[in-house]
């Protein structure tokens, strides 16, 4: 049986998301064209099809990683910058990602019946969203033949 573990991750997240897009399961807020996706950002975000995109990720790593909250979410979509350009020698600083696109993405895929809040634990992937991605890694692994002998 093909689970998600055994499809390539950039892949997989594409294909969670045309199917997130076509069910129409998750919506873009109207916010989103006004909103960073950190505090070391600029500009919001400018990748089309971002928001399922960023859904679809937010499934796979609640699918591998949970039960996780949205602290350490944040911790793993922010970004190492650089910090100022006072003479190089200040170290790399970590920067957290934004918490309200985590925490409003995770809503709709709970309305959507793909993550569940575990009590005092954070969000974990519900037995329907395990099975939805083991059958769209499935299809990944089946549309590629190079991929087929390590399922």
């Amino acid at each position: 049986m093909t689970s998600l573990h055994d499809a390539p991750p950039t892949e997989l997240i594409e294909a969670v998301a045309d199917r997130l897009h076509s069910e129409a399961a998750i919506e873009e807020p109207d916010w989103l064209q006004y909103t960073k996706t950190g505090v070391d950002r600029e500009l919001p975000p400018e990748q089309e099809a971002f928001w399922v995109r960023r859904c679809a990720s937010l499934l796979r790593k609640v699918a591998i990683d949970g039960p996780v909250g949205v602290g350490s979410l944040q911790t793993e979509y922010g970004t190492a910058k650089q910090g100022s350009n006072r003479y190089r020698v200040r170290p790399r600083q970590q920067t957290e990602g934004s918490g309200n696109i985590i925490r409003t993405a995770l809503q709709q895929l709970e309305a959507a019946g793909y993550v569940e809040t575990a009590e005092g634990e954070g969000r974990r992937v519900t037995p329907e969203g395990h099975s939805f991605l083991d059958e769209v890694a499935q299809e990944v692994i089946e549309s590629h033949p190079a991929l087929e002998r390590y399922a």
